[in-house]
């Protein structure tokens, strides 16, 4: 049974019902969220759920709820607009139909009102076109009727380890404007601006991208700043996480699927290459990609077609395709995990972005840059660091990068009790200078030791998929535990 089983049908929206709103649905709701736990320790988000059946509203606010985020909702346009404009909202679901009014005419108003969030657009579009409308409207993601529980942490978590990395508030690029994080693109390093430098030549090309970096350096960020570049910039840019499915799902995700094709495929599914048709089609983590997958990702770079999965039809899609990675890469095509033609089909054009510790003349100016938004946020323009301070924030390795930097710029901004962030106001972990002392019995948090030796694990491991093992938890789990630590 799935969360939001509701087609968009002239009945359903008449009689107000649906399979989400009914007797059995509502017995069956405590039952599926008992699947979702709670893992955000920090940094949660405001969702602003927007939908005019009252069902699917109490339905995804407890999904959202049960993830561990806070969830308001809206019956309508208007009503979703306040919600906007008087709350700090960090991200938005939305009906594509809202009674006789059209989320997409919504979505596009939230753009002129130069409200930036990510919105992710519920469809039960029969054709990949209203999907392409929903991006086109500038929605940051689709997702299909019906969906699960684990769709949508999938979603929201992805979301939320992105809000790590950028700084630029949601709310306030001009309308019109196209959004541009500081963060990446006025460095003061020689090494990023040279990357820059060639992103910006390359961004006008067709050729594929393969962006570099370690956890945390903004290689998303910088994805979507080469697709707003380029010839294709009012296209889709669409996004896929490689490692966060199973072969199998993520095939699907990807290619897409008939009705039938495997357990669960109840209906036909269009994937995410057919949704990026004309726009640009990022790869999150291409690292990450199982090796049966790699032969048909090959094949649409080099002609262009796929099958959807079940399906003997072959299909074109026009795609530019931007993959990014923090595996070495070079390695994996050594150790036999990844194919040598695609690795090269991938990296027409390759930019590096360095960690942080590679940028001292950047640090303070991020720092910076992160504490007037979060000064911003909290109407206390005179915030600032002292000088012990700073001399903190550049002694540190910052092994997180620019999602650590963020993360603890905005504890700070919390817990200083005046206009002056000093050093005991930073985490003790930024005072440590030998992380390999920290053994079991030592006077450190449970937290520490745990990154500790997951970080030790993943240098020993060869691949994440051993780690896991040698961990005895999911490779999911790892993934993201890494990504929270900040571990490449």
């Amino acid at each position: 049974m799935s969360i939001g089983a509701v087609q968009d049908t002239p009945e359903s929206k008449a009689n107000g019902s649906s399979a989400a709103g009914s007797p059995s649905s509502t017995s069956s709701r405590q039952t599926r969220l008992q699947s979702i736990t709670p893992d955000k320790a920090e940094g949660s988000m405001n969702v602003l759920i927007v939908d005019d059946e009252k069902n699917i509203l109490e339905t995804m606010a407890a999904t959202v709820t049960s993830i561990g985020y806070q969830a308001f909702t809206a019956h309508n346009p208007r009503q979703a607009m306040r919600q906007l404009k008087e709350k700090d909202i960090h991200a938005m679901f939305l009906d594509m139909r809202l009674g006789k009014e059209s989320g997409l005419d919504f979505l596009k108003s939230v753009r002129n009102e130069g409200i930036q969030l990510p919105a992710i657009v519920f469809t039960a579009y029969s054709s990949v076109e209203s999907a392409i409308d929903a991006l086109k409207s500038g929605a940051t993601d689709y997702i299909q009727k019906p969906f699960y529980p684990k769709d949508i942490k999938q979603m929201l978590d992805r979301i939320h380890e992105d809000r790590h990395v950028e700084a630029v508030p949601a709310k306030t690029a001009p309308a019109g404007t196209k959004k541009r994080s500081t963060i990446l693109f006025e460095s003061r390093q020689e090494s990023v601006q040279k990357t820059l430098a060639v992103a910006e030549k390359a961004a006008s090309s067709e050729a594929n991208l393969l962006i570099l970096g370690q956890s945390g350096t903004g290689k998303t960020v910088l994805a979507r700043h080469l697709h707003s570049l380029s010839s294709r910039s009012q296209e889709p840019f669409v996004t896929v996480n490689c490692p966060s499915l199973s072969r199998d799902l993520l095939e699907s995700e990807l290619f897409g699927h008939m009705k039938g094709a495997f357990t669960g495929a109840v209906s036909d599914t269009w994937g995410k290459v057919a949704a990026a048709n004309k726009g640009t089609l990022f790869l999150d983590e291409i690292g990450e990609l199982p090796q049966e997958i790699q032969p048909k990702l090959l094949r649409l770079l080099q002609e262009k077609e796929y099958e959807r999965v079940g399906e003997t039809q072959t299909r074109s899609s026009n795609v530019r395709v931007i993959a990014a990675t923090n595996r070495n890469l070079e390695a994996e095509v050594e150790a036999g995990r990844f194919r040598v033609d695609l690795y090269y089909r991938l990296k027409v054009i390759e930019l590096s972005l360095p960690p942080l510790v590679e940028r001292p003349s950047d640090i303070l100016p991020l720092a910076e840059n992160y504490l007037a938004y979060f000064a911003g946020e909290s109407k206390r323009p005179n915030l600032h660091f002292s000088q012990e301070a700073q001399n903190t924030l550049l002694e540190y390795g910052w092994p997180g990068n620019l999602r650590e930097m963020r993360n603890v710029v905005e504890r700070a901004s919390i817990l200083s009790e005046n206009d002056e962030i000093g050093p005991h106001h930073l985490p003790s972990s930024l005072q440590e200078r030998e992380e390999s002392s920290i053994r079991p019995g030592h006077s450190v948090p449970l937290a520490r030791l745990e990154e500790e030796h997951i970080r030790l694990i993943l240098e020993k491991a060869e691949s994440l998929e051993q780690a896991a093992r040698i961990l005895e938890i999911d490779t999911a789990t790892l993934y993201r535990k890494r990504k929270r630590m900040g571990l490449a």
